[in-house]
């Protein structure tokens, strides 16, 4: 009850322009009405100073006297101001301010949406662009092999070495590795006595802090072997038997040398589906003096 403020009435924004607006509008109206008493004593005076007084009555101006000029003069302000207040007022006045603003936001907007429109376009454009760049590295994306050498019965290693020794197809491994990728599983690669020259080794383990000699990639997995190997052309995976595996669903071609015998082992090549894989290509080497056992190359390519 007491100590309490009355609240004070808020006046809308732009309920508060609008009385002000009117305000000024009544002071213009206010000065025209002045101006206008004013003119009217001020022609009177004139009139009086000149006819009655005799102010200046030999003074003329192409033959009239001079207070005519005057008058005439006061008279042409005079509807200068009028002119403002009821004419001027009109066409720029607020709502002339707001009809201008109007059309200079539409204008704007108008061309917001040509700019969106040519964005889009671009956009598109650069989307095109974008499939047609992906569509090309995917035509020159790394194409992963298969190279391995495996008995009739699939058998490629026991204790975590070769079962024969083949002169010819150690050239061969050679010959189509050297200087690429080569992926294998950590077995595979502490068979090396060191890392083989010319090509980059990746070496997949799960083994933590595995220590490799420099040059060596050591991942988790064969996708990251895989990525690792993304900037060589035609990485090749060597082994061993559970890394086949893994890869024969995901490569894109097969080199095999096929042993033709049958040997005990502890490590095998999982099957050929040739629903899946077609012979493109089929060497057949003899026994020599430096092969103990006949062989074959052959090439299997993805239908």
């Amino acid at each position: 009850m007491f100590g309490k403020k009355k609240p004070t009435p808020q006046i809308d924004k732009d309920q508060l322009e609008l009385i002000e607006n009117a305000q000024k509008r009544i002071k213009q109206k206010k000065r025209l009405y002045v101006h206008f008493v004013v003119f009217l004593i001020g022609a009177i005076f004139l009139i009086v100073a000149n006819t009655v007084l005799g102010i200046g009555e030999n003074v003329t101006f192409f033959g009239k006297e001079w207070f005519l000029y005057a008058i005439l003069l006061w008279l042409f302000f005079f509807l200068y101001h009028l002119f403002n207040v009821f004419i001027t007022h009109k066409f720029m006045g607020k709502a002339w301010e707001k009809q201008q603003l109007e059309k200079l936001v539409s204008k704007q907007k108008q061309r917001i949406e040509e700019l969106k429109s040519s964005f889009v376009k671009e956009e598109k454009i650069i989307a095109k662009s974008e499939v047609y760049n992906e569509s090309k590295n995917e035509t020159k994306k790394s194409k992963l092999t298969i190279i391995v050498a495996a008995a009739e019965n699939n058998a490629i290693g026991k204790g975590n070495q070769l079962i024969w020794h083949l002169s010819d197809d150690l050239k061969r491994f050679k010959n189509l590795t050297n200087e690429h990728h080569i992926i294998m599983g950590r077995k595979t690669f502490e068979s090396f006595p060191k890392p083989l020259p010319n090509r980059t080794h990746v070496v997949i383990t799960r083994q933590a802090n595995y220590k490799v000699p420099d040059g060596v990639i050591v991942v988790n997995s064969l996708e990251d072997a895989i990525d690792a190997s993304k900037n060589d052309s035609q990485p090749f995976i060597i082994g061993g038997g559970e890394i086949y595996k893994q890869a024969l669903t995901i490569v894109d071609k097969i080199e095999l040398t096929r042993v033709h015998e049958s040997f005990e082992a502890d490590t095998f090549f999982p099957s050929i589906d040739t629903s899946i894989w077609k012979e493109t290509a089929n060497t057949f080497h003899a026994k020599d003096d430096n092969h103990a056992f006949e062989f074959s190359f052959i090439t299997y390519q993805k239908k």
